[in-house]
């Protein structure tokens, strides 16, 4: 067997010890003669594993009880619009804060369903190249909420500090860099991740609300669309993503195992510092665009001297068993996702790949 080091964006690298497990429970679930994925989403078996994903996710998070967390489909793309019509709506408006490509998709969602206030940081062509300080946000003490995206996949920067709101809840969009480090859970009310970049396979969408959010969510709205409905169902109203879930289960375990999130954080630190040095160290070879105190410890961008050498770097990366690099489509470049899976190993083994890369073509 062969395995890759795999830097994808999502669907990401999953744990392997995650997937072996899974491997030898596929046929024989808990010795129920069937997969999870033939088992009744009735059942004991089943509804023990659901439960214990959502303790763990708590556990993790440092959740008490007044936090609900919903298993849903749809992506964070769902998120977009389902938030809004939850939460917005008659005089309701609500703060967007732009930082990158999925923060500027879910204010096109959300201006369906109320009025929004605006802080961007887009620069020229579109581009996003840092996260914007304090000082610059603009807040509205009345909106219904606070829209952040913790990490822009695409253009590679991170907030490295959380905005203060004052008492307006503050909502956001971990998907690609929840659970990859500590975080503040008592300052959101409200947050959302699609499971597959840090948390397993895509499928499912995880939404931590608190009870006091939950609280203010309209009544009369399509079921499904509905966070009371689905809080109500334990995620259960119609059938989950049960194998989705059931690897997110697994994954919870993993990082437990590792540790929990701040021994991930200092694995992540140490990997995107071995990157952003050998970044840095190559003389304007590799050129990061982003600004260095914005930049992502998830999604490392940076660019080479031509498009010609961009693909020659793709080309012979995947030769040396390292796909997964070639940038977003709307973007070009280079982009190493190096989620939680993708430990420090495969980061030493792909920096010797860059540096030995730049040594032929510089």
């Amino acid at each position: 067997m062969k395995r890759v080091i795999n830097f994808n964006a999502g669907p990401a690298a999953i744990p392997l010890e995650v997937l072996e497990q899974a491997q030898s429970e596929l046929l024989d679930w808990k010795g129920t003669g069937m997969s999870v994925m033939e088992v009744s989403h009735r059942s004991k078996e089943y509804e023990e594993m659901h439960n214990h994903a959502i303790a763990q996710f708590k556990e993790l998070a440092g959740m008490g009880e007044d936090w609900k967390i919903l298993f849903l489909t749809g992506g964070a793309s769902t998120q977009f619009l389902m938030l809004p019509m939850n939460m917005l709506g008659e005089g309701k408006g609500a703060d967007y804060l732009v930082t990158g490509h999925w923060s500027k998709a879910a204010v096109k969602e959300a201006k369906r369903f109320g009025p929004l206030n605006l802080t961007s940081v887009e620069g020229e062509g579109g581009s996003f190249t840092r996260i914007p300080k304090q000082a610059e946000l603009k807040l509205d003490p009345k909106a219904a909420y606070v829209h952040m995206t913790s990490n822009n996949t695409i253009f590679g920067s991170q907030w490295q500090y959380w905005p203060e709101v004052g008492k307006v809840p503050l909502v956001c969009d971990m998907s690609s860099d929840v659970f990859s480090r500590p975080f503040p859970a008592d300052k959101f009310s409200m947050l959302y991740a699609g499971a597959q970049k840090n948390l397993g396979p895509s499928g499912v969408t995880v939404v931590a609300i608190k009870d006091s959010f939950l609280a203010q969510a309209k009544e009369d709205l399509p079921t499904m669309m509905s966070y009371k409905i689905h809080a109500e169902n334990n995620s259960l109203y119609n059938t989950p993503p049960c194998f989705s879930i059931y690897i997110l289960d697994l994954t919870l375990a993993w990082i437990k195992k590792m540790g929990g999130l701040k021994a991930m954080e200092k694995i992540n630190d140490e990997k995107a510092k071995i990157l952003y040095d050998a970044i840095d160290a190559s003389g304007g070879f590799f050129k990061g665009p982003v600004e260095k105190e914005s930049r992502s410890k998830m999604n490392v961008v940076f660019r080479l001297p031509s498009l010609e050498l961009e693909e020659a770097f793709v080309k012979d990366a995947k030769a040396a068993g390292i796909i997964g690099v070639k940038g977003h489509r709307s973007t070009g470049g280079i982009r190493f996702s190096i989620y939680n899976a993708n430990l420090v190993e495969n980061v030493k083994k792909s920096v010797d790949f860059m540096k030995e890369f730049q040594k032929k073509n510089g």
